[in-house]
């Protein structure tokens, strides 16, 4: 028999009524690692603490939350609306990644506009920690035995034990097709970032993030198992909303492209205003005083 049998018992430790998981432990190096990137990009664009601690807050609440939506609203939408209390068991599974980038760029413009910082700079900041996340939730996807690809007999095809059919079939291990693109991706974006340094146009990081990644996202769903629409339609749910993320990217491209002589500020260069201002407010306290 062909291909290898994936039986991992996606729970790694019990400890009562605590399940410490394979997917949880991997969302907590993404918050850690994450993190990192946030802050090495945000503070080489001269932005300090005060600014940087803030936001992963608002990506980590609005990405989950559109995650859950989009996965109730895009894949089960009967199921949703006729059982609406369980939108809020997120515990039992079902998140979408394009649910997840809406509520993303939803935390990216809430907080420029929350902030007076601009977009592409949030944004552009942001696409390590988007990758990274794109990488690690596909291995916890494998880990859980979820979101398989389609039956194939491919030397490199997997059993999957604890999916539904009990791995009857060999299938793609779709999963790690998708963490693979994701890990090229960010090692990609890593080398771009430091080849241009401060030469880099505003949103290239991200309009090469979203072309890349939902392009690849495109291909890897031709062999995803389906999940809402029936085998002869001529694409998968996921492939339809991965088409305007990429013309997104698109954009983006064109806009950097328009920019591309506008080079990225110092770290100085925007901490020289503010300090004037603060030294200005100064004098005006000292002249009261007198």
């Amino acid at each position: 028999m062909e291909g290898f049998f994936w039986d991992i018992d996606p729970t790694i430790l019990v400890l009562g009524p605590l399940q410490i998981r394979y997917y949880g432990l991997l969302l907590a190096c993404v918050a850690v690692i994450g993190y990192y990137f946030w802050q090495w990009q945000m503070r080489k664009a001269g932005y300090d603490d005060a600014v940087i601690i803030i936001f992963p807050y608002y990506i980590g609440i609005l990405g989950i939350l559109g995650a859950r939506l989009g996965h109730c609203i895009f894949y089960e939408p009967a199921y949703y609306l006729s059982n609406p209390v369980s939108i809020i068991k997120i515990w039992r599974g079902g998140l979408s990644s394009h649910g997840a980038a809406i509520g993303i760029l939803t935390a990216i413009f809430l907080y420029s506009h929350i902030k007076k910082i601009p977009w592409h700079v949030i944004s552009d900041s942001n696409v390590f920690v988007t990758a990274l996340i794109a990488t690690l939730v596909r291995i916890g996807n494998f880990m859980n035995s979820e979101i398989v690809g389609r039956i194939t007999d491919l030397p490199w095809c997997v059993h999957f034990v604890r999916f539904w059919d009990e791995g009857r079939y060999c299938r793609h291990p779709s999963q790690l097709y998708e963490a693979f693109f994701g890990l090229a991706i960010l090692v990609a974006l890593i080398l771009l970032d430091r080849k241009l340094g401060r030469k880099r146009p505003p949103a290239l990081l991200s309009g090469v993030f979203l072309v890349s990644y939902f392009f690849c996202r495109f291909l890897v769903e031709f062999v995803k198992e389906y999940q809402v629409l029936p085998p002869d339609s001529p694409f998968t749910m996921g492939q339809y909303l991965s088409i305007p993320f990429f013309l997104t990217g698109v954009y983006l491209l064109v806009y950097a492209w328009k920019h591309r002589h506008t080079r990225q500020p110092a770290p100085s260069e925007k901490r020289v205003p503010a300090l004037k201002t603060a030294l200005k407010r100064e004098k005006g306290k000292k002249k009261r005083r007198r």
